[in-house]
């Protein structure tokens, strides 16, 4: 395991730099809007909080960790912080595939193609899109998770922000629970999933992996459920899912990769038991099991790939 202070230290140089753990530039990391149509107004903001962004670049991070995971050469990880972002950026984008970057891109799209067929009014706005800070908070660093949640609280504030659409558990936990709480802000937060009406004739059998957030402390996972009953998607429960998920070990990559796969390798088994296709509603749950199986798909891509077909 790397040492958890060296780690929290890396992020929050990034995130005062760069709002974002990986010292990225931001107009870098988040063009997935480019070609799309999209209103800059409307009644929810689209906010994606960066994550399905940065997956991409945290599978390039964590495989490097993985490799120097309780060697000598893991005592220097507090020397990331003095490598300039523009130079670290520069690498990992020499690292990563344009298939991991359009996968990232193509499950937002989609989302937006499924928000756009449920009717839904909604808008987006690049320079109101940022990364809530939720990993600050889950490697307990709450001071610097306060700092970043009240720049990205202010900012929405100020630009009269009252409902949003989140993409993912990690960012709709963070806006939902933890922004009332810390930085004493509230807004209307609900998931994309909540808003979609859809209709099928699908006959499939699915397998759904249901996010610790979504399924612990959300109260979210008949959200899924219904929806894929909607087009005729029957989920076949399995052990450990709603409240009793398990959790799929990729939040514990930051600080060891060692053990976010004993994690892993002991959900695995659950979810291919009956050999369905498994859905994912996480971008970090998904990066994270398609390690060990190809049958995985998120949500968004199936539904999208269920009704076109």
């Amino acid at each position: 395991m790397f040492n958890p202070t060296d780690i929290i230290d890396v992020m929050a140089k990034n995130i005062k730099k760069t709002k974002n753990p990986f010292g990225i530039n931001t107009k870098h990391l988040n063009t997935w809007w480019e070609t799309e149509d999209l209103k800059e107004e409307g009644e929810y903001l689209l906010f994606t909080g960066l994550m399905y962004q940065m997956i991409p670049y945290i599978e390039v991070v964590t495989s490097r960790m993985e490799q120097f995971e309780d060697k000598k050469i893991s005592n220097y990880t507090s020397f990331g912080k003095y490598i300039p972002s523009g130079i670290s950026s520069l690498v990992m984008d020499k690292l990563i595939s344009r298939d991991e970057k359009d996968m990232s891109i193509e499950v937002l799209k989609n989302i937006v193609w499924l928000l756009k067929k449920s009717n839904v009014d909604f808008y987006y706005r690049p320079d109101l899109d940022m990364y809530s800070g939720i990993l600050l908070y889950d490697l307990g660093d709450v001071k610097y998770f306060k700092e970043h949640a009240n720049y990205v609280a202010s900012i929405l504030r100020a630009n009269k922000v009252q409902k949003i659409i989140t993409v993912d558990p990690h960012t709709t936990y963070a806006l939902k629970v933890l922004y009332p709480k810390y930085v004493y802000t509230s807004f209307e937060v609900v998931t994309y999933l909540e808003l979609l009406q859809l209709q099928g004739n699908e006959t499939k059998e699915v397998v759904l992996h249901d996010p610790c957030f979504y399924g612990r402390y959300l109260d979210l996972s008949d959200c899924p459920r219904d929806l894929l009953k909607q087009i005729g998607v029957n989920v076949v429960d399995i052990q450990r899912n709603g409240k009793f998920t398990h959790c799929c070990g990729g939040p514990a990559e930051s600080l060891s990769p060692k053990l976010a796969g004993e994690i892993r390798k002991n959900r695995i088994p659950q979810l291919t038991k009956n050999g369905n296709l498994i859905i994912t509603m996480c971008p970090i749950c998904y990066a994270n099991l398609k390690k060990e199986t190809s049958n995985i798909q998120d949500m968004a891509n199936f539904l999208k790939d269920v009704l076109i077909n």
